[in-house]
């Protein structure tokens, strides 16, 4: 038993059988009040089947605080779904369900159930003492497209260095599943998801990937090795990637299509769930950050390069020559204290600006974003900040929101 095993895990090994010698990937699944778990479980089963076995484990969870309606109709799940797997499993294709309620009110939510599935899938994989198996995260009301599991193994085969990877993914934006407005609504948020993307890349952001948790892969050696998976009750996926992309290597496998659902929810602060109830409550178009930002972004990250050779008391007169919003912004998180220590433990360009990015990251750019919107320019609509986009990009502009997001499917998938 390794390490991380040994300390890092909550709970012991819950799957008694053994797995495949020739298990390759294990695909981790949280469940909490879903309605259509079974669905997702039977688009992965309609997956063509790569060179090695698959595992998917379904964590179904609630807490010692949730209500008790929730309560029964998760265990009525756990019963169906494990009748349905005990009658679609294959050898080579195996699903596990298993329940865990009342579980610590603390800490329950999907970061904890995303750990409990991944460290499961540790345990697995440490049976056939295998650094390279593959764990992929998929929601329980996720859909995906049939060459998902082959995309994601040749994927990792042709990127060996990459430690994870985030995976291709479009909510679907017509149907009958949903009213009208949910449709709509979900364009808007992808819309602003791949609009951020993209405003980053051009402002020079190094680490500018898309995190969204249903749409994830990483090697159980590298998930190990950088502490798991968090528990945190919302952003986990967020918070996971960032480890990951900040190594170097992270990769996106945009051979394959997931599909999350762009439903409403209440169940957590913010991500796609809230922001589409937002969205169809406001009956208004939603909201982005201004360009205005990235502009000052790029202007900053140009010269991110000079500080590299200039002297301490040079910084104040770096400092006037930005933006103001970035250079007030800089003075609220230490920056001049932060560059000398940089480039008292750096010895060539390289070396500082991977030390630089690692400071300067996706969690001090989103501050950096808050603050500018708090402070300078206000969010403006989704579709007036694409039209920026597409214009700075140098291509052609839209009079719709779903024209401007297909637009921006297609150029991110072919990135």
């Amino acid at each position: 038993m390794n390490q991380y095993l040994q300390t890092k895990t909550i709970f012991t090994r819950q799957i008694d059988n053994k797995p495949s010698l020739n298990l390759g990937l294990i695909v981790v699944i949280p469940a909490y009040d879903e309605p259509f778990l079974l669905l997702s479980l039977m688009s992965l089963k309609k997956c063509d089947l790569p060179v090695c076995d698959i595992e998917v484990i379904v964590i179904i969870n609630d807490s010692e605080k949730t209500d008790a309606d929730i309560k029964k109709g998760n265990f009525e799940l756990y019963k169906q779904a494990n009748d349905w797997a005990l009658n679609n499993s294959k050898p080579r294709l195996k699903f596990h369900i298993l329940y865990f309620p009342d579980l610590s009110a603390k800490h329950a939510g999907v970061g904890f159930a995303r750990k409990i599935g991944m460290d499961e899938a540790c345990w697995r994989f440490g049976k056939l003492k295998t650094r390279n198996g593959i764990i992929a995260c998929f929601d329980a009301d996720s859909k995906c497209e049939t060459n998902y599991f082959k995309a994601i193994e040749t994927h990792f085969k042709n990127n060996p260095k990459s430690p994870a990877c985030s995976i291709n993914f479009e909510h679907p934006v017509f149907g009958a599943d949903f009213e009208p407005e949910t449709y709509a609504a979900i364009v808007d948020y992808e819309l602003h998801l791949r609009y951020f993307v993209e405003a980053q890349r051009w402002s020079g952001f190094p680490f500018a990937y898309q995190t969204i948790g249903s749409s994830m892969a990483v090697r159980v050696h590298d998930y190990q090795k950088q502490g798991g998976m968090n528990r945190r009750q919302a952003g986990e996926d967020f918070y996971f990637l960032q480890k990951f992309i900040e190594l170097g290597n992270f990769t996106e496998c945009n051979s394959t299509i997931v599909m999350p659902s762009p439903r409403p929810s209440h169940r957590v602060p913010f991500g796609t769930g809230k922001a589409v109830n937002e969205i169809v409550k406001s009956k208004g178009d939603y909201d982005t950050y201004a360009p205005e930002s990235f502009v000052d972004l790029k202007a900053f990250f140009k010269k991110v390069d000079v500080l590299y050779k200039i002297e301490e008391n040079e910084l104040n007169a770096f400092l006037e020559s930005l933006p103001e919003s970035v250079s007030t912004f800089l003075q609220t998180i230490q920056f001049k204290k932060k560059v000398i220590e940089i480039k008292n433990n750096t010895t060539n360009l390289k070396a500082f600006r991977n030390r630089f990015f690692r400071w300067f990251n996706a969690f001090q750019l989103m501050k950096f974003m808050h603050y500018s919107r708090d402070n300078y320019y206000k969010n403006i609509s989704v579709q007036e900040a694409s039209k920026w986009l597409f214009k700075t990009l140098d291509l052609e502009t839209h009079k719709d929101n779903l024209s401007y997001l297909k637009t921006l499917r297609l150029k991110q998938k072919n990135s």
